[in-house]
């Protein structure tokens, strides 16, 4: 049985940084891709950063850009997400979601049960 347990959201200010944390249990962590997604009030669930099971593909949507990094620890079987310079509209619940081979596709076929992050201006 596959497990994703999300944590490290919390509130913060404008401007801050915040760390998530993504430990996968049931599933060698290396053979997957792994991704994180996030979900506002009244949006779809969308996409934010994912990275390949050996590490050397990595993707971030457009608006994190030079903000956010993913990393993952296959050792520790956790990835990472590192969020600095926050801004209001990244308040959302964050998923981590394990894809369903070492590269990164469509959509992961396992998911966490998420995060909030908040953003105050």
């Amino acid at each position: 049985q596959v497990q994703l347990v999300e944590s490290g959201g919390g509130l913060v200010q404008a401007g801050g940084s915040l760390r998530l944390s993504c430990a996968v249990s049931g599933r060698t962590n290396s053979r997957y891709a792994m991704g994180w997604f996030r979900q506002a009030p009244g949006k779809e669930r969308g996409f934010v950063a994912a990275i390949s099971g050996t590490g050397a593909d990595i993707y971030y949507t457009d608006s994190v850009k030079g903000r956010f990094t993913i990393s993952r620890d296959n050792a520790q079987n956790t990835v990472y997400l590192q969020m600095n310079s926050l801004k209001p509209e990244d308040t959302a619940v964050y998923y981590c979601g394990q894809y369903p081979g070492v590269f990164v596709t469509t959509r992961p076929d396992y998911w966490g049960q998420g995060t909030q992050v908040t953003v105050s201006s």
